[in-house]
């Protein structure tokens, strides 16, 4: 069986790749924060889908848990999925900068590391692939979490790059930048997102199905529904300060 590892895996996107990929019968190394939460998801899915499936409580804030992580995907992993994330409530520079910092290390810090644990096995087995996940607030303006977001496309797209002429179309990394989607992150983010129209929210397993979809294909920036990609779109068209008016206020309430 192949072998996923999903961070962040306990909730939201994390959750709903974990469910997908276990149906389509791999066997997944599942990190969270929460070690209670983590074990139940592992068994429920293990029991549901039966596949084998490892719980790695970790925090990847933190040294120890990053480096507990890098040791486990160059243990081999066929697939990583580096989606851990979180949002803040307020505004720069109203958030702590020590809030700001763990975002970077959590959003930035820990792909660059995730990914360069698993590349090198992957291209020296000829197959693999990594998500990352980044967000449509990557091509506005969005503060640390949508300057976070933005490396973690141009990583993404610089890594794909690099290895292209060392696995043409065998070992694939790409971003995942979806809009608004139905998850508990902006309640946990304590986020008020009554401004935010119906038509702007997405639904997770369609998010998966996209990106599952895009990663086979070999697309290198995948942005989920037509409706999203015709909002980049136009975030390259619009002038700078609309973009940013518009993207920097939008479903940024505190509750």
């Amino acid at each position: 069986m192949p072998t996923a590892f999903i961070t962040g895996a306990t909730a939201g996107l994390g959750a709903a790749f974990a469910r997908r990929l276990a149906a389509d019968g791999f066997d997944l190394v599942l990190l969270a924060r929460d070690a209670e939460r983590l074990d139940r998801a592992a068994a429920d899915l293990g029991g549901r889908y039966r596949v084998d499936t490892e719980a790695l409580p970790a925090d990847l804030s933190t040294e120890e848990g990053l480096l507990a992580a890098q040791e486990r995907v160059r243990a081999g992993v066929d697939l990583l999925v580096n989606n851990a994330g979180f949002g803040h409530g307020n505004v720069f520079p109203d958030v702590p900068l020590d809030a700001e910092l763990t975002m970077l290390r959590v959003h930035c810090e820990a792909v660059l590391r995730l990914t360069h644990a698993a590349v090198p096995g992957m291209l020296d087995r000829g197959r693999g692939g990594v998500v990352n996940v980044s967000s449509a607030a990557a091509f506005g303006v969005r503060g640390t979490y949508g300057a976070s977001k933005a490396w973690v496309v141009h990583f993404s797209e610089g890594v794909a790059a690099d290895i292209a002429g060392r696995s043409p179309g065998t070992v694939r990394v790409m971003a995942l930048c979806p809009g608004f989607v139905r998850t508990e992150f902006h309640e946990r983010a304590r986020m008020d997102v009554s401004d935010v129209p119906g038509f702007m929210w997405l639904e997770d397993t369609a998010v998966v199905d996209a990106a599952l979809r895009d990663l086979r294909r070999g697309v290198r920036v995948s942005v989920p529904s037509l409706r999203y990609k015709a909002l980049v779109g136009a975030t390259r068209l619009l002038p700078r300060e609309l973009t940013a008016r518009v993207s920097s206020t939008r479903g940024r309430r505190r509750t």
